[in-house]
């Protein structure tokens, strides 16, 4: 048995279109405080990004010990800011303003756990640079988002009309979406063939 422990659309999209079948499940954890947990330790946001992913791996994984669990998180890196999902569009757009015309970078963790205990981790980063751009082009933007934009932790999503505001990017596609597929996709070979 495999489960996702998220309820993302976008994971549960991505997990699908690779002809996996699976279970999801929302991970109950205060992210939050497990963010400031691990940030005690580590102030590295991609580290942070891998704690958070075997975290929610682990807290499945405790109450469904056969199962294969995934866990994953992103992070957002620009200007040791922390940068979270908005909760309103007003919120979206100050950060979208804030890092116009700028380069960050995203850090995708995926875990997976079995039994109670991480069996593989890993975190993939991508860097972004958003083109300079007027608040009049980011409201056109946010129009045609509508509330999608606020599942994201950038508050943009590249699979829909925010890719208007990119000028470059460095990094695999599945890991700006917040799951490192083809790395998640070699390890689950490795650790669970009979989910396949």
């Amino acid at each position: 048995m495999l489960i996702l422990a998220s309820q993302s659309p976008t994971r549960i999209t991505l997990l699908n279109n690779a002809g996996l079948r699976f279970t999801a499940m929302a991970a109950p954890i205060d992210e939050r405080k497990a963010e400031h947990d691990a940030l005690t330790q580590d102030s590295n946001r991609a580290a942070l990004a891998r704690s958070l992913a075997e975290a929610k791996a682990l807290v499945v994984s405790r109450t469904e010990p056969d199962a294969m669990v995934i866990g994953a998180d992103q992070t957002l890196d620009f200007d040791t800011r922390e940068i979270h999902k908005p909760v309103s569009r007003d919120q979206a757009a100050a950060q979208l303003m804030a890092i116009a015309g700028t380069s960050h970078a995203l850090h995708s963790g995926v875990a997976l756990a079995r039994d109670g205990r991480i069996v593989w981790s890993t975190v993939e980063s991508a860097i972004l640079r958003f083109k300079p751009f007027s608040r009049q082009t980011l409201d056109a933007v946010l129009d045609l988002e509508g509330d999608a934009i606020l599942g994201s932790v950038g508050a943009y999503r590249l699979e829909g009309p925010s890719l208007r505001l990119f000028e470059a990017i460095e990094g695999d596609y599945f890991t700006i979406l917040g799951l490192p597929m083809l790395a998640l996709l070699d390890a689950l070979e490795r650790h669970a063939p009979e989910v396949f």
